[in-house]
């Protein structure tokens, strides 16, 4: 028996509707808090054994095939609100990070990172996401969060340890807000510069397919600057393409043609297939290159059961 609640708790509640990917199994129960205390209250009175997963809109996740025995929690309009107080920004984390970043450029404040970063804020925090040489750990003051006992927790960058696409946020936590600073500049700019990078982005990367966003990290350790002269000689795509993995197929999974760093679903593709050409991919890379890619897209939960034999 699971504790009572005010928002939605559903029993063995498929997944794949609820990631980029559209693939996956089913969580055991599906838990979407109608607020903060909702979220606390169940924490504390759900049985410290039941294992809990947060996610937040699936942006960078591959649930596999046979879904997660937990209890997988996802915030949704409770936790989505935007507050601006001199340069510093307050946002929930199911805020989608794109929305941030125009709101900050509407009130003149420079984040515009955020704008090209798919996702949420909570999953932004918990990756130390970024982009164009700027990341998260660059702007954080502190996150919230709701611990495993119910109680609300204060956390600073140092408490979690933030390094290129990494966080050390405790298990069991569940993010719920986060508060960053930054610049003051023209909002006009503002709204300039994100428009250039967003027709940067659709011009280089397949945004009209199922995708997760990049696949791997980048062997050198930080994210694509933009700026004219970057190096690429440690960039993710640049190893797949070197080992001739671009456009590489698995079932109805493929290597993106426009991006080879972006794995994408054509449209029938199983986790299985995705994570295998991930994975034929990391073992091509390392026997062309040497290079061992690190997966950025979490994978999660359990590969369907094999059928037994009769």
């Amino acid at each position: 028996m699971l504790p009572e609640v005010r928002g939605t708790l559903s029993a063995n509640r498929s997944l794949a509707d609820l990631t980029w990917l559209r693939v996956g199994g089913p969580a055991d129960w599906l838990f979407q808090p109608a607020d903060i205390e909702d979220l606390q209250a169940f924490l504390a009175a759900l049985d410290p054994l039941v294992p809990v997963f947060p996610i937040g809109v699936g942006s960078n996740l591959i649930v596999r095939d046979g879904g997660i025995r937990a209890v997988v929690i996802r915030l949704g309009r409770g936790f989505n609100g935007i507050e601006i107080v001199g340069n510093r920004v307050t946002a929930g984390a199911a805020a989608l990070d794109a929305h941030v970043a125009r709101r900050a450029a509407e009130a003149g404040l420079d984040l515009t990172f955020l704008r090209t970063i798919p996702g949420s804020i909570g999953g932004a925090v918990r990756m130390n996401a970024g982009c164009y040489g700027s990341y998260v750990a660059d702007h954080l003051i502190e996150a919230v969060a709701v611990n495993r006992a119910g109680k609300r927790v204060v956390l600073s960058p140092a408490d979690l340890h933030l390094s290129y696409r990494h966080s050390e946020l405790p298990a069991g936590y569940v993010l719920v807000s986060a508060t960053f600073q930054a610049i003051s500049a023209n909002p006009a700019d503002l709204v300039e510069k994100m428009e250039a990078q967003i027709a940067k982005r659709d011009a280089s990367q397949p945004t009209r397919e199922r995708s997760a966003g990049s696949t791997f990290r980048n062997p050198s350790g930080h994210s694509s600057t933009g700026r004219a002269d970057d190096v690429h000689d440690l960039k993710a795509w640049k190893a797949i393409d070197a080992a001739g993995m671009r456009g590489a197929r698995r079932g109805g999974a493929q290597m993106s043609e426009m991006h080879s760093n972006f794995l994408i679903n054509t449209g029938s593709a199983t986790a299985a297939d995705l994570e295998g050409l991930g994975e034929e991919v990391r073992e091509r890379v390392l026997q062309q290159s040497g290079i061992r890619l690190e997966w950025e897209i979490m994978r999660v939960g359990e590969p369907m059961p094999e059928p037994h034999d009769k």
